[in-house]
């Protein structure tokens, strides 16, 4: 079903991921050409591959969060991580695509009123992913009004405006020519109206999740630390290549994902014409079959029978053939074949990165450990309300003293404030 060369074709579901009202995106657009042809212009960009000091800016993001982080332990205040991680993974994927941070960290808030945006409009993308009808309702000329519009003051308008006016600035006789994601798009020939709405994060939900299971599993936590400390990353952000030779570190980013896939909305694709048979079983043409995120990674079968329980070993004790299963089911979180997610290489360097920062630096503490959380499920999850205390280590794990005041931005601590 989820084959390069497979003949099903994505559903009515999809229309409901259309972020500007009317206009197809690569998520949304149901037909296969178009499809084909979005994914192979924006390759190069949302890999990283055409992006000029990917890493370098990945590491900028990375330092302004751990000086907000640090501003806040520093006046013993505690602070929502939920809107912090979403902080940072906007920051990162607009650095990335626009040449520029939206300014959430710096600022320490919803510069665009993006995070408010969603938790009002999420409910709503749901009802009509399930009920495609509705979108038809919607495009009623009284209605439309309640869909987000480039004359919009905040939210998803005025972030699909500014997307346009960046798009707009790479265009005509007085383009601009940079080495970003958006500047790759144009290159391979996206139009401005293509452009202007290529870009989509949802990996604050795998930090957050992630470090949720870490901070409360303390012989996994510990387990870490003394891996950090062995290995003495480089400072002050750890590279990449360093971060995949540490097996446990793999091991718990990959058991984060797996135990809480970041999306688990059906995305569901139709059966092709004539039909087809799976074990025996036939499915008629037109058939909608969606995906269990949450199913798939909690399999006895492929997992163990303590598939419920977060424990990252299970990754470095498996045997061959139950690692090379674990392995290609746990792929799925990003997709498959044609589907997969275009910017898994990014996401996954986040994430390489941004645990090794924090447990290095801090003691993250559950402000109230019978409430974690707000987490919402929607297909994706808006999670709020986690929060936490920050606590200072005097030393970080490859030596350096945590506390050197160069790392600290004076517009964090001000913020912070």
């Amino acid at each position: 079903m989820l084959g390069v060369r497979t003949k099903y074709t994505r559903s009515d579901w999809y229309n409901a991921m259309r972020l500007d009202p009317g206009n197809d995106n690569v998520l949304s657009t149901r037909d296969d050409t178009v499809h084909s042809r979005l994914r192979s212009q924006m390759a190069g960009g949302y890999s990283g591959k055409e992006v000029v000091d990917l890493e370098l800016k990945i590491d900028e993001s990375i330092l302004r969060l751990m000086s907000m982080i640090d501003a806040y332990a520093s006046q013993d205040k505690r602070f929502d991580f939920g809107l912090k991680a979403q902080y940072f993974t906007l920051d990162v994927i607009s650095d990335l695509a626009f040449g520029k941070p939206f300014g959430d960290l710096a600022t320490d808030s919803d510069v665009y009123d993006y995070i408010h945006s969603t938790e009002q409009s999420m409910p709503n993308i749901v009802v009509a992913a399930v009920l495609p009808s509705l979108l038809h309702v919607l495009s009623w000329p009284l209605l439309r009004r309640l869909l987000p519009s480039e004359d919009d003051a905040n939210g998803f308008g005025r972030l699909i405006r500014m997307a346009k006016e960046i798009a707009g600035e790479r265009f005509g006789p007085s383009k601009k020519t940079r080495q970003d994601m958006l500047g790759s798009f144009v290159a391979h020939g996206l139009t401005q109206k293509e452009a202007s709405l290529a870009g989509s994060d949802t990996t604050a939900t795998a930090i957050r999740a992630t470090l949720l299971h870490l901070i409360t599993n303390p012989r996994v936590l510990a387990t870490l630390r003394a891996e950090i400390e062995r290995f003495r990353p480089s400072w002050p952000v750890i590279k990449e290549a360093e971060a995949r030779q540490m097996a446990y570190l793999q091991a718990v980013i990959k058991e984060g994902l797996r135990i809480f896939p970041p999306v688990v909305g059906q995305m569901s694709k139709e059966v092709p014409k004539g039909g087809d048979t799976f074990k025996g079983v036939h499915l008629p043409e037109g058939t909608r079959i969606g995906y269990g995120a949450w199913g798939i990674f909690r399999r006895g079968d492929v997992w163990g029978q303590d598939a419920d329980d977060f424990r990252p070993d299970r990754w470095l004790t498996a045997d061959a053939e139950s690692l090379r299963s674990m392995e290609a089911t746990l792929e799925l979180v990003f997709g498959h074949g044609k589907w997969k997610c275009l910017g898994r290489n990014v996401a996954m360097m986040e994430l390489q990165k941004i645990f090794v920062e924090l447990l290095r630096r801090f003691d993250l503490v559950l402000c109230d450990p019978t409430r974690p959380w707000k987490s919402l499920n929607y297909g994706i999850f808006l999670q709020s309300e986690y929060w936490v205390r920050a606590y200072k280590l005097p030393v970080g794990a490859s030596g350096q003293d945590t506390s050197e005041k160069s790392e600290v931005a004076p517009s964090a601590v001000a913020a912070a404030g």
